[in-house]
């Protein structure tokens, strides 16, 4: 299989899915003469014109109730915001409209649209743009979210939510734009709903998504060799959430780490811990950890903007901590 970048995987999951179905488009700042913040839009401007890949003014509320609105009467929106910091001023679109509207129709409404963006801590940032905020999104029924670690994950993930008929929020993090993986040249789909084993393992199960899950994987390789040999799940699925995987894997490891670079209250990481302690309670011979980033506003300082952050050392220090090995 060859190798691509994220930003290609994406790129080459909306591009596939805008020429098998003419109704889906794609409409966000800077997506069309730009090519995208991030360039992942390279080319598709030339490819399909302007009235399928639309630039917007800097107006996020406006232009999501737009694509929100497009949904509702059978087009297929792909709304990109440049970042997820600036998704904030679209939540009530999100929340109230897109969310609530087949429910509040009593079905009548389909609203098949895909949020999408960059998400996370970045780097010299600061606090106003150097978050992780996909609580805010998980929180509300109606929405599905999904938060890919790979090009492989990342294609196949929004492929699926480009033909949902349902809302659904990716995740992308901003820091991975660049990370290259095999990806085949078929076609292919992944299922909401699915975790990830990207490593098998017996003496504890590290539990993460997205640009964490790196660091999960090169925190095992390190415990391999202090002889503790960690499994890491992927979640890759928010909502729906794969509890069935995550319970199996706990009760073959009876240990759980979770990593999440959200802030640590009401987070996605605090409730798949709260959920393996009330439904793994027999199973575990050691309290549920989370390796979260600090509680702080994200600093400017470089040193400091990575110290509030989960780090591999975090994450091993918490291994230690359940298998009383500090």
């Amino acid at each position: 299989m060859p190798e691509i970048q994220m930003r290609e995987a994406i790129r080459q999951a909306m591009d596939e899915e805008m020429a098998r179905d003419e109704n889906v488009f794609l409409l966000g700042e800077e997506v069309g003469q730009y090519n995208g913040a991030y360039k992942v839009s390279k080319g598709l401007l030339d490819k399909y014109g302007e009235r399928r890949v639309l630039d917007t003014p800097i107006a996020e509320l406006g232009f999501t109730g737009l694509a929100v609105g497009a949904a509702s009467v059978g087009l297929r929106p792909i709304v990109e915001w440049m970042t997820f910091n600036f998704a904030l001023l679209a939540l009530d679109q999100v929340i109230n409209n897109a969310a609530k509207l087949r429910h509040m129709s009593g079905g009548q409404l389909k609203v098949p649209i895909v949020f999408r963006g960059g998400n996370g801590p970045a780097e010299y940032l600061s606090s106003q743009h150097s978050q992780a905020l996909q609580s805010y999104f998980v929180h509300v029924p109606g929405i599905k979210v999904i938060a890919p670690c790979t090009p492989y994950d990342a294609k196949g993930l929004l492929k699926t939510a480009i033909r949902d008929d349902n809302p659904v929020v990716m995740f992308e993090s901003e820091m991975t734009y660049g990370l290259a993986g095999e990806v085949p040249e078929e076609e292919y789909l992944i299922p909401f709903g699915k975790a990830d084993i990207k490593r098998q393992g017996s003496d504890v199960t590290l539990i993460s998504f997205s640009k964490p899950v790196h660091m999960a994987l090169k925190a095992a390789d390190e415990l391999a060799d202090m002889g503790i040999d960690a499994e890491v799940v992927d979640l890759r699925s928010l909502r729906p959430l794969d509890e069935k995987t995550i319970y199996a894997s706990v009760a073959k490891t009876n240990r759980a780490v979770i990593v999440d670079e959200a802030w640590p209250v009401a987070s996605v990481g605090s409730h798949v811990g709260w959920l393996i302690s009330r439904n793994c309670f027999d199973d575990l011979d050691a309290p549920v950890e989370l390796v979260s980033s600090e509680d702080v506003p994200m600093p400017y300082n470089h040193t400091l903007e990575l110290a509030v952050q989960p780090t591999v050392e975090k994450i091993i220090a918490a291994v230690k901590r359940v298998t009383y090995k500090e």
